[in-house]
C-alpha cells in the first residue's frame, strides 16, 4: 500500500489503467477511482469473450458485478475503510436496459445492510472492455 500525500493504491487490486491512485483520502473521507471487474496481474476480464480485435463479443454481467464489488472491498480494506463505512456509489452500466435487474439483484445481495447512496447511470462504453464501473465515497 502506498501512502503518499493521501494517496492509495492496493497491491492487491488490478491496476490502474491510467495515471490515477485506487483511492485518495481527504479529511475522513476516502474517494476511490472508479473500479472496474479486471483480475490482479492480468488483463482477465471476469465473464467477457473477447474478438480478435478486442471488442466484446459476449459477457455475463452477474460475473462482473460480483468481481467488481470484490475489487472495491479489496481498494476499501487496504485503504483502511471497510465495505460498512461506504456511503456514496455511483455505478455506470453499458447496458441499462438489459443489465439493470441482474445488476440490480446482485447489488441488493452485497448491499444489503450497508445501502450506502447510489446513483445509477448508462454510458455508452467505459475505458476497457467492460459492462460495468463503480466510483465510490467512504468514511475512513
Amino acid at each position: 500500500m502506498t501512502d503518499s500525500k493521501n494517496i492509495f493504491n492496493s497491491s492487491n487490486a488490478p491496476e490502474a489503467v491510467g495515471l490515477y491512485p485506487h483511492a485518495r483520502k481527504v479529511g475522513e473521507l476516502l474517494f476511490l477511482s472508479g473500479v472496474g471487474p479486471r483480475k490482479k496481474g492480468t488483463k482477465e476480464i471476469p465473464g467477457v469473450t473477447l474478438n480478435a480485435a478486442g471488442e466484446i463479443e459476449a459477457y455475463n454481467i452477474e460475473e462482473q458485478c460480483r468481481s467488481v464489488f470484490e475489487n472495491v472491498r479489496t481498494i476499501l480494506e487496504d485503504a483502511g475503510s471497510s465495505w460498512d463505512k461506504l456511503v456514496d456509489v455511483t455505478v455506470f452500466l453499458t447496458n441499462m436496459k438489459g443489465d439493470f435487474a441482474t445488476y440490480n439483484k446482485i447489488y441488493a445481495e452485497y448491499f444489503n445492510d450497508t445501502q450506502p447512496c447510489r446513483t445509477t447511470v448508462e454510458v455508452n462504453a467505459l475505458p476497457t472492455p467492460i459492462a460495468i464501473e463503480l466510483k465510490c465515497i467512504a468514511t475512513i
